[in-house]
């Protein structure tokens, strides 16, 4: 069903046979799928297809977990070295990506982590970090994200060494953006905030540009991805002076 949603996300109302064939599924399967997701409100049924719901283009947080997981663990597994040993306050927005960095930090004890996701934040305090910080604010549900003007006042009062950013888009174009206006003022304020920005996305981010600008290209030091990302992306993002990490993507065959 996340493959489903991801589909009529990006490319908007599709026939229920072009979502069977690529898919690799019936049409009575998809049929099922469609009427399901439509019960839930996370798409709208037409004749004979499915199209996003007006409006939402951004799938939930929940859905998006089990996406890309493996290059999301090995991008994480990347920024997480970066980050200095010994006590130190790193920022995280919200994201999948940004989560697998904090769970790639579990062995550490030693940090301060600020973030505006209560997802983030509550995993965070069960790794029994050294600090964790919580910007208060309106919860977004979609993506599980504290925003709006108390969280920005919030951050506005911390120092950050490291900022650890997930976005929707990631691009020369585009710099960094994501699907909602507030969500993306509010990260920016973290951004703004810390000495250091790392931005993580794996490959479907990369290139792709999104309603809302988070922050511009020149406010990023490293971004960090998988081997499946567009080259001529990545020369683009290069030529802007960005330090760009690249890891392996994952084999297809053995995903691990």
């Amino acid at each position: 069903m996340v493959a489903l949603l991801a589909m009529l996300n990006e490319h908007g109302q599709l026939p229920l046979s072009k979502l069977a064939k690529d898919l690799g599924a019936s049409e009575a399967t998809i049929r099922r799928d469609v009427a399901a997701l439509a019960a839930q409100g996370l798409l709208d049924r037409t004749h004979g297809g499915a199209r996003p719901t007006q409006g939402v283009n951004e799938l939930p947080v929940r859905l998006r977990d089990g996406r890309n997981q493996a290059s999301k663990s090995r991008i994480a597994i990347a920024a997480a070295h970066m980050i200095p040993q010994g006590k130190y306050a790193i920022g995280l927005t919200g994201g999948t990506t940004a989560a697998e960095v904090l769970r790639a930090l579990q062995h550490r004890d030693d940090l301060t982590i600020i973030t505006n996701s209560l997802s983030i934040g509550l995993e965070a305090a069960e790794q029994d970090q050294a600090r964790v910080l919580i910007a208060g604010g309106v919860l977004r549900s979609n993506s599980l994200e504290l925003v709006g003007s108390l969280a920005e006042a919030t951050l506005r009062l911390v120092n950050i060494g490291t900022a650890i950013v997930g976005a929707d888009g990631i691009s020369a174009e585009g710099g960094l953006t994501t699907h909602d206006e507030v969500e993306a003022r509010t990260n920016h304020t973290l951004i703004e905030r810390a000495q250091r920005v790392i931005a993580v996305g794996d490959a479907s981010k990369i290139g792709t540009v999104t309603l809302a600008k988070m922050a511009n290209l020149s406010e990023i030091d490293v971004l960090v991805t998988d081997s499946t990302a567009s080259p001529a992306e990545l020369a683009r993002i290069r030529e802007a002076g960005i330090d760009v990490h690249v890891v392996p993507a994952p084999d297809p065959g053995n995903p691990a």
